[in-house]
């Protein structure tokens, strides 16, 4: 897939706005049922478990399987180790024939779909035909499935009437409950009268061979009762040490997966039981036919980075919290979608597809939260990102941008000075709201802020100071705070004075590097991290404050671990990162001694959570105290935790998936009736006040700096945004 195929399936499945809204309702009422589900439940403990166990697994995956093949096979079954999928197609293909079975029954099988088995079994003259009433639905529609727990949740009632009416060659009427009873009524024709049933498993257990499987739907017991053979298909990452440690999984899976404490069906299979044939005949032991799947999975394991994707429980979790796949759909992924998929897809099916495909991550880390198996997804789709370009490079400008302007301080901050001078021409009260020629995606559904014709940098001579020093702040800027926002630094400055801290900014900090990182030049991203050690290394203070936590997370986070195999760097940047801390938590650390100096705001301020302070430096309360001491009422959008679809560079990459994710997000600040928006963070300003300014809406969108600094004046006169 190219990169304009990638736009142009995007800019449809965008199209699709009955699809959109579906995928995004339930998005909405998953996180409230999944809460519910995990009340009583100590979800954190769980998935470390699980991670635990998945973890071991991978690790001994060789060894488990031998342990796996021995105890199923002592008990009765045939155990196949299939190195590729056209291993595993072919071993069903002769089975079949071998026993002149025409027609095979399917449960829900993503191993199947990752295999292609469908389409292969078609080719050699045989019929399979899918049971669970979703794959059915895709099976006649001709798709695959969209989803790794609902494969059709793309589709409407009236889609699926229309497929129906179109296979029974009768017209049905869009009603749940009838198309429900029609499905069961044709599918059961096909369990009557079929020699071999497929399913998958979720659960492979070596100590006993057993396989488990959890289903919602009936299908799955008839599809593994009824034929006289059966065929299990495995992959290697659902193996298992012990018996006792299915119980962890099935704490999560049905919790994570459909909000359910407990799925209706929980079968475990152990060894071959007795069968009785379409033709009435008793078999006194049915045959079991267990199919090891690798095809992709011990390289995964053996790879010291991606072997944590193996912990995923295939729960998709990772999908139904994605503002991205809420939007697109199965355009996220290959047969696996989602942010797993993307990483699945790259060592299972389709590697090419992998390297576009990544490109659609937003960077919310959402997903991260909610994985059941603890797996640091946006940390593996990152290293793909990093690897893809290692292997094929980058484009002559991004090159250039990256590898020669931006680790440049001085020239990255000339070109940001003359790019203050041509912009005046497209510039009215702060901001720019028209582009020419080729620049004109820019500002497609949003404003931009203007380049500051004073950058903060050159604003630090006459920063407001305290009376009384009581310590000192070293300040990064960040280049949104440096040369768009500088009002939001001399805020910051402002708020330090009151608490008696001296606020330095020290010459030689530059970009942080978190664009570079984005893009995956990781070579880039260090230059930049040492530049920034080094310029904060000769700063005598005891805190390091940023207010973006973009910015923060890089220092803090990143650093260290990009600089780990670095014995003299690794050091340094560990004596920067525990000094960094964000604005709102310093001083909510600290406001006691700013609370008595503050005149009430008296208005009423709805507080959106930037990506990288929720999920990465975890706060969310501080700000939202800081904001009622100020004397605001704060009021909750609903729902309260939608990313705004900044993403840096993605907004202009994907400028309309962008601007999806900012209308959901402007919805939900309309809603909330609030006259000011505040955030902690200078990209998501730039994002939501470009977004309202475009659609002429009078709400102020503010960081949590500029409106305590604003209370701390004696006045409650808000900014009007412009750079001065």
């Amino acid at each position: 897939m190219s990169k304009a195929a990638l736009r142009q399936a995007t800019r449809e499945a965008l199209a699709n706005t009955s699809v959109c809204s579906a995928l995004g309702k339930f998005a909405d009422n998953y996180v409230i049922a999944r809460e519910q589900a995990y009340r009583h439940k100590d979800f954190e403990g769980l998935r470390r478990e699980v991670a635990r166990i998945k973890r071991e697994a991978a690790e001994r995956m060789e060894e488990l399987a031998i342990q796996f093949s021995r105890e199923a096979t002592r008990r009765g079954a045939t155990v196949f180790r299939a190195a590729t999928a056209q291993d595993a197609r072919e071993y069903i293909a002769r089975l079949a024939k071998s026993k002149d079975i025409k027609t095979i029954v399917k449960s829900k099988s993503m191993a199947s779909e990752e295999i292609h088995l469908n389409e292969y079994l078609k080719e050699q003259g045989l019929e399979a035909v899918e049971t669970d009433l979703g794959e059915w639905i895709i099976q006649l529609a001709c798709q695959r499935p969209s989803h790794m727990v609902m494969p059709a949740i793309h589709m409407s009632r009236n889609e699926v009437a229309e497929i129906f009416s179109r296979e029974i060659k009768e017209p049905v009427e869009p009603d749940i409950s009838s198309m429900v009873k029609l499905a069961r009524r044709e599918l059961r024709k096909k369990f009557l009268s079929s020699w071999m049933g497929i399913s998958g498993a979720n659960i492979a257990v070596a100590e006993t061979g057993t396989i488990v499987m959890v289903t919602n739907e009936g299908n799955g017991r008839l599809t593994t009762t009824l034929p006289p053979v059966h065929v299990i298909i495995v992959g290697l990452e659902k193996l298992v040490p012990r018996f006792t440690d299915i119980v962890p999984i099935l704490e999560v899976l049905p919790r994570s997966a459909t909000a359910q404490h407990i799925t209706t069906y929980v079968t475990m299979i152990t060894g071959a039981v007795p069968a009785v044939d379409p033709n009435g005949n008793y078999h006194e032991q049915k045959e079991l036919h267990i199919i090891l799947l690798d095809n992709g999975r011990t390289r995964m394991a053996g790879d010291p980075v991606f072997r944590e994707a193996l912990q995923c429980v295939r729960c998709a979790a990772c999908l139904n919290v994605c503002p991205i796949y809420q939007l697109v759909g199965g355009v996220f992924g290959d047969v696996y979608t989602g942010g797993i998929g993307t990483v699945l897809t790259a060592f299972f099916t389709d590697p090419q597809k992998a390297q576009q495909v990544q490109n659609l991550c937003l960077g919310c880390e959402r997903c991260r939260d909610y994985c059941s198996g603890n797996i640091d997804l946006p940390g593996l789709i990152g290293e793909l990102r990093r690897r893809t370009v290692e292997k094929e490079g980058m484009s002559y400008v991004q090159r250039v941008i990256f590898e020669k302007v931006l680790v440049n301080r001085r020239v990255f901050h000339k070109l940001l000075k003359a790019a203050s001078r041509l912009q005046k021409p497209f510039t009215r009260e702060g901001k720019i709201r028209h582009l020419p020629l080729f620049l004109a995606g820019l500002t497609e559904g949003r404003s931009l802020p203007a380049i500051a014709e004073i950058p903060f940098r050159e604003r630090v001579d006459k920063l407001p100071r305290p009376g009384r020093v009581v310590d000192r702040v070293a300040f990064f800027s960040g280049c949104l705070v440096d040369f768009v926002y500088p009002g939001i630094g001399e805020s910051v400055a402002k708020v330090l004075a009151s608490l008696g801290f001296e606020m330095l900014c020290p010459e030689g900090q530059t970009c942080c590097g978190y664009p570079a990182r984005q893009v995956g030049l990781t070579n880039s991203f260090t230059e930049l991290a040492r530049q920034n050690i080094a310029a904060f290394e000769n700063i005598n203070a005891r805190y390091v404050l940023t207010a973006c936590p973009t910015c923060a997370e890089a220092l803090k986070f990143l650093y260290p671990q990009l600089l780990a195999d670095d014995p003299v760097w690794s050091k340094r940047a560990r004596w920067l990162a525990e000094k960094v801390t964000d604005f709102s938590s310093f001083v909510f650390a600290h406001r006691e001694k700013l609370v008595p100096f503050m005149i009430p705001l008296k208005q009423k301020v709805t507080y959106h959570d930037s990506c990288h302070l929720k999920r990465r430096l975890r706060v969310t309360g501080e700000p939202r105290q800081l904001l009622i001491d100020a004397g605001a009422e704060l009021v909750e959008m609903t729902p309260a935790a939608l990313c705004c679809g900044f993403g840096g560079s993605y907004s202009i990459k994907f400028p309309e998936l962008s601007r999806s994710v900012l209308d959901r997000k402007l919805q939900a600040v309309l809603g909330s009736g609030a006259e000011v928006v505040a955030l902690d963070c200078p990209g998501c300003q730039m994002q939501i006040s470009g977004g309202l300014d475009h659609e002429r809406r009078p709400i102020r969108v503010m960081h949590t700096a500029e409106i305590l600094a604003s209370c701390i004046a004696g006045t409650v006169q808000v900014q009007d945004g412009k750079n001065n």
